[in-house]
């Protein structure tokens, strides 16, 4: 079965320093070497720390930004040999879901304008039958039409995380790339937004690339997690595995992170010494032996490959051998918040019609 998406080898430099002539003397490696695929109605998240480049490689993926070096198919189409005209027709199948959706909105105009704009972009929908599809778009996402009359700064941040939700659903996309979408918001309203996504990849088939510092908003909603260090992708495996043996030194420092609601738990927290390396001049050999409390004089020198074994769970690292189990660093829960797995649950109540406010409501949101 042929992916949906697949990346291979993608780079991007930025260029940080120029000299008294205009030329680059120093560059950010925001992404340096990254491969992955993504299934159709599937999830990839796309974890680590603040600066690894995560958001980076979404934006290089709808070719927002353009790439140095590297191959982008998506269905089976290489993304850099496409023209402005094929470009615009690839942005209607791969859609961007913003961080901040007060600001990704358009103060000026109304939820019917922000809605009908890629419709008439994209000549999807005749003029009169417009006022429609916005309407079935708002129920989609669970808000009422009588919203469409109203501007950005009427509603709550989960009100806009949905209206920013339906438009990229205007389109009738096959992918949409989510850059931190449910960090703004609390908890609760969190795990509305989590359901709607869920609910809406199981009604219309489609492909997500999750991006996310939130290991437990990644464990609900990923199907496979990809985790990044410094522009490069140091492990990737399905979700599920990840979380419950995670292999490489990095994985195993964000999991142990992660607080468990039990005093007498026994587990090893992985302390990372050192302050984080720049991408201005990233270490040679692995980027993570600065930090890595099992790295070798090998690590310094020789750069990873990231080899998958016959389940698919991939890992660049020279030390897998060597490395003690990971049941006493994975938390108890599974690293899901207590919190949010109980909200989750609460509100996926309203899937099943048990429930308000959640997906498979579409009425007012609370």
């Amino acid at each position: 079965m042929t992916a949906l998406l697949e990346v291979e080898g993608l780079v991007k430099h930025f260029v940080a320093e120029r000299s008294l002539f205009g030329r680059p003397t120093a560059h950010v490696k925001a992404v340096d070497g990254v491969s992955f695929t993504v299934e159709a109605g599937k999830t990839l998240a796309l974890v680590g720390e603040s600066g690894c480049g995560k958001s980076t490689v979404s934006r290089l993926v709808l070719r927002l930004i353009e790439p140095d070096a590297g191959r982008i198919r998506f269905e089976g189409r290489d993304l850099g040999t496409l023209n402005a005209e094929q470009l615009r027709a690839f942005r209607r199948d791969a859609q961007l879901i913003f961080q901040d959706p007060y600001a990704s909105l358009n103060p000026r105009m109304t939820v019917s304008q922000i809605l009908t704009e890629p419709l008439a972009l994209h000549n999807l929908v005749p003029p009169p039958a417009r006022r429609e599809r916005v309407e079935q778009l708002l129920r989609l996402v669970g808000l009422e039409p009588r919203f469409a009359r109203r501007y950005p700064h009427e509603f709550s941040g989960g009100q806009r995380q949905r209206i920013a939700i339906a438009r990229a659903l205007a389109v009738e996309p096959k992918l949409i790339i989510c850059d931190e979408p449910v960090s703004a918001l609390d908890v609760s309203i969190r795990s509305q937004i989590l359901n709607l996504l869920r609910d809406l990849q199981d009604r219309l088939k489609l492909a997500y690339i999750f991006v996310s510092h939130d290991l437990a908003v990644v464990k609900h909603i990923a199907d496979r997690v990809a985790v990044m260090n410094l522009g490069t992708i140091v492990e990737t495996a399905d979700a599920q595995a990840l979380f419950a043996a995670p292999r490489h030194p990095y994985s195993r420092a964000l999991l142990s992170a992660i607080p468990v609601p039990k005093p007498r738990a026994k587990r090893s927290r992985i302390v990372l010494e050192g302050e984080l390396p720049s991408a201005l001049n990233p270490p040679s050999g692995c980027r993570f032996h600065t930090r890595c409390p099992y790295a070798i004089a090998r690590c310094r020198s020789e750069v990873p490959l990231l080899l998958a074994d016959d389940t698919g769970h991939a890992t660049a690292c020279h030390r897998i051998a060597d490395l003690p189990p990971a049941e006493s660093i994975v938390p108890s829960d599974g690293g899901f918040s207590p919190s949010l797995e109980k909200l989750v649950a609460a509100f996926s109540g309203a899937a099943e019609g048990t429930g308000r406010g959640g997906v498979g409501h579409f009425g007012t949101v609370p």
